[in-house]
This record gives C-alpha cells, sequence and structure tokens, in this order.
C-alpha cells in the first residue's frame, strides 16, 4: 500500500487526493484535470447521487449547497454531503461537466451507509487519527490549519500540477501503514466500494479516469486488492429505501465548531482565498475595513496599508510564506480594533466564518410539501435567509397575516423555522418574531411530509392527530390555542370536542387553572383573526365556573411549594376572567362577581396559606372590589401579634411581591406602609432571621427608586399631622386629587377623538382607554380592537 498515487503517464487513473473544503486542494484539481484532459472523473459521495450532478451545471445553482439523502419512510435518519465554491469536490463536477467529461460519484451508496447509522459503533475501534494533524505535528506545527496553509493553500503552481497529489499520497500511505483504518472501520467498507467503481470505470474509459476523494483513501484505491476481497466486504450490508435531492447549504455549517466532521474552522477565509486570485491579503483587508464601516468604525485607508504591512511583517517574522488567518487577524486587531477583541467578533462571525447561504434550482426533485412551502414563501415575500433577523408583524395587513398563519403552522410541524419572541406593545395586532433558517430544516421539512401535501394540509393533519392522542387537558387547549393562531378550520371541530371531552373528565383545579389562561388567549386571538369562537366560549365559560367551585377547598392546607404554585394559578385565572365574557342570562351575578367572591373567601380563611391570602387581597384591591380601609383591616389581623412570623411574612409577600407594583403602594399608602414597618419591628429576633430570606426576595423585586424611597420614608418616620387633608411627607398627598386628575382629560381627548373611549361589542375584550370609539366597533383603520402601540396614533393622523 506504499505505492505513490498513479497517473496516466504510468498506465494508471488520476488519483487526487484532497482536504475536503480546501482552496488549496481545489485549485490544484482544477489543474490537474486541466493537464490531464480525463474522459470520466470519479468522485467520493453516494452513488445515488449521480442522476442530480447535471443540476450542478444550472445557473441557479449556487453553492454551498449539499447533497440531502433520507430514508424515503423514517425521513428523520438523513445524511448530507456539503459542497462549497472552494471544496474541490464542486471543482471536479463543473469541470466534467464544462468539458464534456463522464462524472460518477463512487462512495458507498447512501442507501447502505443511512441503514448502518441504526448499528452501534464497533467498540473495539481504535483511537481516530486526524490525517491533517499527523502531519503537522509530524513538521513541528502545533496548528494542523497553519501547517495546512503554509504547504498547500500559499503554495504557489507547481510546474507539475499532478506532483503535489504524488506527495501528499506518499505521505498518507505512511499514516495508513503506521495507523491502518485509523479509528475508521466503516472506511475499509467504503473504499472496497470505491475499488470496485474504480475498476468498472476503467474497463470502460482505460486509463483516462482521474478520482477526487479525500487523501486518505489515496492509499486504499492505489494499492493492491482482490476483487473477490472486496466483494466479501460488501457482502451481507443492510440497505433501506432513500430519496436524495440538492438542498441550501451555508458557511456557518460548514464551520467545524457547527459539529461537521469533515468541517472547517474559516470557511469564509478559505472562500475568500479561492477566489482571489490575486493579492488577497489587501483584498481581505479591505473586506474587513468595508464591515467595520459598516458597522460606524472609523477606518481609512491608511489602517487597510498598515494592517496589510503589519501582516507581511509578522508572517516573515513567524517564518512562513505568505501571510495566513493569524497574522491578518492580530494585524486587525492592533491596527484596526486598536487592540480589542470585541470588533473581531464581528469579524469572527460576518467575514472568517462567513453567512453566505447557497440555492438550488426548482428542478431539484422535493417532496410535495417542500415545494408547497417554496411558494407559500415566495407569495409571501419570506425569503430564507442564514442571519438571525427580526420580523414585526401587523395582523391587520393581508401579508403580514399570512406570514403569520404561515410560521405557526410550520412551528405546529416541528419546522422551527421562526421563534416568536414577546412583542414590544401589549395589543393583540402585533407579533415579533426571530428567524433563521438552517439547513437542517429541510430534513423537518421532509419529516412533516408523511401529514400532507401543503403547509395547511399538513398542519391541519398534525392537529387532529395530536388532538386525538392528548391526555393532559393543559396540552389540549395550548394545541386549540395553536390552532386559532395558524388558522385551521378543519382542525378546530376536532380539537374543540376533544376539548370538550378532556374538560368534562378532568377534576384537578390545578390542571383547570393552567388550562383557562390559554383559552382566555385563544378567544382574544380569534376576535382578532375573526374566527368563530363560540363553541370555545361555551367551554372557557364552563371551566371558570368549575374554578369558582373547586378553588377555595383546593387552596386549604397546602405547603410552601405547594402555595407558591397556586398563587402563578390564582393570578392566571385572574387575568383570564378579566377577558372571559359572562354567558348570555347570567344576570347581576356574573363570572366576575363569582370571581370576586372567590377572593373574598380566600382573603378570610385562616386555612389558606399566608401568601394566597395575601394575593387575594391585593388582587380585591386592584379591582376596586375593596377599599384601602379594608386591605388595611385585612392586613393588620394577618400582621397581629398572635399570627406566626413566618405565615406574616408570607401574607406581605403575596399581597406586595412580585412585579404587582406593590412597591408603589407603600410609598403611597402610609397606612399600609406604617403597618408593614410596625409589625417588622416587632418580629423577635430569634424569628427574625427566619422570616428574613423571604422579605428579602419580597423587597428584592421593586426597582432601586422604589427601595431608595421606601427608605427614605421609613426613616422619616410617621407624619405628624396638623391638620385635616395635610399631606404625611412632603410631595405625597393624603388621597386622590380629583381635580389634578381630570386636567389631563383634555389631552387624552386631543389625542384619543372627541368621543373618548367607546364601548365594543365583543364583551370578552376590555375596553382600552387608547382606543377612538366607533360607532361600527372598529378602530379608525377599519379593523376590530385596540390601537395596541403610540405608533397606531400617528397611522390615524395620517
Amino acid at each position: 500500500m506504499t505505492a505513490p498515487a498513479a497517473t496516466p503517464a504510468t498506465g494508471g487513473p488520476l488519483l487526487l487526493g484532497v482536504r475536503h473544503h480546501g482552496p488549496g486542494s481545489a485549485r490544484a484539481v482544477r489543474a490537474a484535470l486541466d493537464a490531464a484532459r480525463p474522459a470520466a472523473v470519479l468522485i467520493e459521495g453516494p452513488p445515488e447521487g449521480d442522476a442530480l450532478l447535471a443540476l450542478a451545471a444550472d445557473e441557479a445553482m449556487r453553492p454551498p449547497v449539499a447533497l440531502l439523502a433520507h430514508v424515503v419512510d423514517d425521513p428523520g435518519r438523513a445524511a448530507f454531503w456539503p459542497m462549497a465554491e472552494f471544496s474541490p469536490e464542486w471543482v471536479a463536477i463543473r469541470w466534467a461537466l464544462d468539458h464534456g467529461a463522464r462524472v460518477r460519484f463512487i462512495d458507498l451508496p447512501a442507501a447502505h451507509s443511512l441503514a448502518a447509522a441504526e448499528e452501534p459503533a464497533q467498540e473495539d475501534a481504535g483511537p481516530r487519527v486526524d490525517p491533517i494533524g499527523a502531519l503537522a505535528e509530524a513538521a513541528g506545527y502545533d496548528d494542523p490549519e497553519r501547517w495546512w496553509e503554509d504547504v498547500v493553500e500559499h503554495r504557489g503552481a507547481a510546474a507539475d500540477p499532478r506532483a503535489p497529489f504524488a506527495a501528499l499520497a506518499e505521505a498518507m500511505a505512511v499514516l495508513r501503514e503506521t495507523y491502518g483504518d485509523g479509528g475508521h472501520p466503516r472506511d475499509l467498507i467504503r473504499e472496497a466500494h470505491m475499488r470496485q467503481q474504480l475498476r468498472a470505470t476503467t474497463r470502460e474509459f482505460g486509463s483516462e479516469v482521474a478520482v477526487v476523494c479525500g487523501a486518505w483513501h489515496v492509499p486504499a484505491l492505489a494499492g493492491k486488492f482482490t476483487v473477490a476481497a472486496d466483494r466479501a466486504l460488501l457482502k451481507g450490508l443492510p440497505k433501506v429505501r432513500t430519496e436524495l435531492t440538492w438542498v441550501p447549504w451555508t458557511h456557518r455549517r460548514l464551520a467545524r465548531r457547527s459539529g461537521y466532521g469533515a468541517g472547517i474552522a474559516s470557511p469564509g477565509w478559505y472562500g475568500h482565498l479561492f477566489a482571489a486570485a490575486d493579492r488577497p491579503v489587501e483584498r481581505w483587508m479591505t473586506k474587513v475595513a468595508g464591515l467595520l464601516r459598516a458597522e460606524d468604525r472609523q477606518i481609512s485607508s491608511a489602517h487597510v496599508i498598515e494592517a496589510v504591512r503589519l501582516a507581511g511583517t509578522l508572517a516573515a517574522m513567524r517564518g512562513r510564506p505568505l501571510p495566513g488567518l493569524a497574522e491578518t487577524t492580530d494585524a486587525v486587531r492592533a491596527v484596526m480594533c486598536e487592540g480589542s477583541d470585541v470588533p473581531l467578533g464581528l469579524i469572527q462571525d460576518r467575514l472568517i466564518v462567513g453567512d453566505v447561504l447557497g440555492e438550488v434550482p426548482d428542478a431539484a426533485p422535493a417532496v410535495p410539501l417542500q415545494r408547497d412551502l417554496v411558494r407559500t414563501q415566495r407569495t409571501l415575500r419570506l425569503k430564507p435567509e442564514v442571519l438571525e433577523r427580526e420580523l414585526e408583524l401587523d395582523l391587520r395587513k393581508e401579508t403580514d397575516a399570512g406570514r403569520s398563519r404561515l410560521l405557526h403552522r410550520l412551528g405546529l410541524l416541528g419546522i422551527g423555522w421562526g421563534e416568536q419572541t414577546r412583542a414590544r406593545s401589549t395589543g393583540t395586532f402585533r407579533e415579533n418574531w426571530r428567524l433563521r433558517w438552517e439547513p437542517e430544516l429541510s430534513v423537518r421539512v421532509a419529516e412533516a411530509g408523511v401529514w400532507g401535501t401543503t403547509v395547511l394540509g399538513a398542519a391541519t393533519a398534525k392537529a387532529e392527530s395530536e388532538a386525538a392522542a392528548a391526555s393532559a387537558l393543559g396540552a389540549i387547549t395550548a394545541l386549540a390555542e395553536r390552532c386559532l393562531l395558524a388558522e385551521l378550520p378543519d382542525a378546530l371541530p376536532v380539537v374543540m370536542r376533544a376539548l370538550a371531552d378532556r374538560a368534562a373528565l378532568d377534576t384537578d383545579v390545578a390542571h383547570l387553572a393552567q388550562a383557562l389562561p390559554a383559552l382566555a388567549r385563544t378567544l382574544r386571538y380569534g376576535d382578532v383573526r375573526g374566527t368563530t369562537t363560540a363553541g370555545l366560549a361555551e367551554v372557557a365559560a364552563g371551566l371558570a365556573e368549575r374554578i369558582c367551585v373547586g378553588l377555595p377547598p383546593a387552596c386549604a392546607a397546602l405547603d410552601a411549594d405547594g402555595a407558591a404554585e397556586m398563587r402563578t394559578h390564582v393570578d392566571a385565572v385572574h387575568s383570564a376572567i378579566g377577558l372571559l365574557a359572562d354567558p348570555a342570562g347570567a344576570g347581576p351575578d356574573g363570572l366576575r362577581e363569582r370571581w370576586s367572591a372567590v377572593l373574598g373567601r380566600l382573603a378570610s380563611r385562616e386555612t389558606v396559606p399566608g401568601v394566597l391570602r395575601g394575593r387575594a387581597v391585593r388582587l380585591l384591591l386592584d379591582d376596586g372590589r375593596i377599599g384601602s380601609e379594608d386591605a388595611a383591616r385585612h392586613m393588620g389581623l394577618a400582621l397581629s401579634p398572635g399570627t406566626a412570623p413566618a405565615d406574616a411574612a408570607a401574607w406581605i409577600e403575596g399581597f406586595v411581591g412580585g412585579a404587582s407594583g406593590g412597591g408603589m403602594l407603600l410609598v403611597h399608602d402610609e397606612r399600609l406602609r406604617d403597618l408593614v414597618d410596625g409589625w417588622l419591628t416587632s418580629v423577635a429576633p430569634e424569628a427574625f432571621t427566619d422570616v428574613l430570606p423571604l422579605l428579602r426576595r419580597t423587597f428584592a423585586a421593586y426597582e432601586a427608586g422604589v427601595r431608595r424611597t421606601l427608605g427614605e420614608l421609613v426613616r422619616r418616620g410617621p407624619a405628624v399631622r396638623t391638620g385635616p387633608g395635610e399631606a404625611s411627607a412632603p410631595g405625597f398627598g393624603t388621597a386622590l386629587d380629583a381635580a389634578r386628575a381630570d386636567a389631563v382629560l383634555p389631552l387624552l381627548a386631543l389625542l384619543l377623538g372627541p368621543d373618548g373611549p367607546g364601548d365594543t361589542d365583543d364583551p370578552a375584550r376590555p375596553v382600552d382607554p387608547r382606543r377612538p370609539a366607533d360607532p361600527n366597533g372598529t378602530d379608525e383603520l377599519g379593523a376590530p380592537g385596540i390601537l395596541d402601540d403610540p405608533n397606531d396614533l400617528v397611522e390615524v393622523g395620517k
């Protein structure tokens, strides 16, 4: 196996051992093929891809791209063969197509490799060898990338284009003698198949054959092996039915840090070296300067000149033939970044790795779902991009509404192209998304193809299947919400029937409390999208009724963790009931009234944990169901000397804790503040250490300004009033000044319209004070609902 690579001059095929995605290897392959002019070119890759090779000549095909192979019955079992513009395999394919040569793939078929992927790895395989790393170490280099750049990427054109491949083949032969299969036992099977394909092609074309493969395999193709031995290795291999196509790829996914086994550290840099025929360092520095200028950094042509000089000097000092990535990076850091590594992070991400996304022609095979997705993307002008970007949607616009439906449907199918983020406004007409297309999503699309041939049909079938399989009430309510967001009218009745069945059987108040908020949100979104939700409203009202009945007993005798969990349920149910409409014929004792009665019972029962009693009092106070005097009475009872300090501290946490504005309540209500202050000063020292963590958690949630103001008021002590109505402290009134509050009404009328806030045809949606009244129940833009941010006021003004 020590024989060097044979050449046509010696009567054998031309073996071109390369490094995958190496621009130096790509240039050398092109030069060797131009010199040899072979009639057939064999390339390391799955033979099933031969039918797709002609697409490489299509003008719409722009690398980086990848061959995607997946199992027909199990699309999740897939494999990729990526190729960039600077990949030697891609250069060989394009050369063969341009010169009329026969081109084939000769690696082990994907039908075998994907079937073998299910088998357990062989435990007796030795440690894996990195051939490039081994050669770099033998040459005295501690960095394989730097060694490869010195001996390959920065090497000038050789007099004999075949000489570099012969030298590399000889080095690999020594490595194979030393390390055998190098910890890759599957390579022996792959190489046996390659030899069989090479023999068959040689019989057809003689010695006018060139092979482009990983340099590691060259000794196995050049050595002497019998046909019988190769057939024995290939006998009985497992096999599955596969399909192949081309899919777009990215430079980012070519990077080794992405987990790609044959990845490289700097695909963007390698792409530049391949494309820059002359003066690569100068052109690279110009790219860096352009990027930094786009980020508003002051970079002049002098910076570029000095960076090029410094890179050349560093290369000479380090004994390198030309400045490499290390020298250019050091020069950029010193000259353009003023010694800072912060801008280098941007350069690493945008240029060294790169953000190029390839393109595939429409003629490439694809599952029907993929074709429908592409058509929908074009209709909605929503092009996949490799860079992460923010997308803000206004659901009142038809195009944005269509984009929202598409992204929600893809999410339901498990195709995570977009991730919904928190909108900057609180209205229901806005959605914010974070989009980023990854090549692996092509596999997800193939997997989802089992549900249907269109995005709408597949999402509908998937939703119906999940509804039938769901066992938890919370899961099916979330599914109903997603169906409305994705606008799946055919799936919604199926989900609604399943929801009604689960709700009738579930008696756990916690489960009901988890389900109700999702239903309330669903009703709200359904109103915005104009979807009929009458059946959903009935289910939500029934859940709310059952919660009102079962919540008080469920809140009794809970431990600290159970009480904390139940508090979140109480908050969620309170918000949800505020969005629900009272059922028809409910009378004066409607749903909200019954919920207030439930909160009143929670606030008064001693068997209910303090955190829940305090929270119930706070919710009643915020809704105006009780006054500040009643709240003070409840607090006085909770903080009385007969109450255990830990229970009293829990009551305080429920009343003023969290992001509920409790700090400002204590700032403006001296009576409540004095009650808390008096209780704190009366806690015994031995008990204070027990309640301190709970109190610290409560008050640490306040903003710094609120904590500072509370400290000043407590230090000042109770105010001494000399007459009725006198302020308790400078800057704070004893009560609301109605005259001053009414003074803002003219300004509000000017902003919102002369009629002021109006009612809405939908009693389920609370009135927003910013919404201008309209006799038709719509805003001035003709869409139902509220104006959800200040920009809407500007639009109305237009």
